[in-house]
């Protein structure tokens, strides 16, 4: 085992002229590219390679496709009524079911999506 994998670390890298062109994809299109469109790109310039070879090579050169988070905006303006603030913050009931309250905040959570 140790001579085959020696001897096949002296041999050249069969895929050099494909990592250079995935390389050049990437780089013409800022990063945003990830392993499909990359073998799209590639069928379309007449290079016809297995999706699976790309990736592999991909992840062995480190490269990975940007994620762009979409924000959140919550902001709609004024919509609807706002409904007086009859409890003022005195959340104390003399008898139970006396006062009911909820909170109705929204929080951007990025796993959720």
């Amino acid at each position: 085992m140790y001579y085959y994998y020696t001897k096949k670390q002296k041999e050249p890298d069969k895929y050099a002229n494909l990592k250079e062109k995935i390389q050049s994809i990437v780089a013409e299109n800022k990063g945003r590219y990830g392993y499909r469109r990359v073998t799209q790109e590639l069928k379309n310039r007449g290079f016809y390679y297995n999706h699976k070879l790309v990736m592999k090579l991909m992840k062995q050169m480190g490269v990975s496709s940007k994620v762009r988070m979409k924000k959140y905006h919550s902001y709609k303006g004024e919509v609807g009524e706002i409904a007086p603030n009859l409890l003022e913050r005195d959340f104390n009931a003399k008898k139970p079911n006396q006062k009911w309250v909820t909170d109705v905040t929204e929080f951007n959570d990025p796993g959720s999506r």
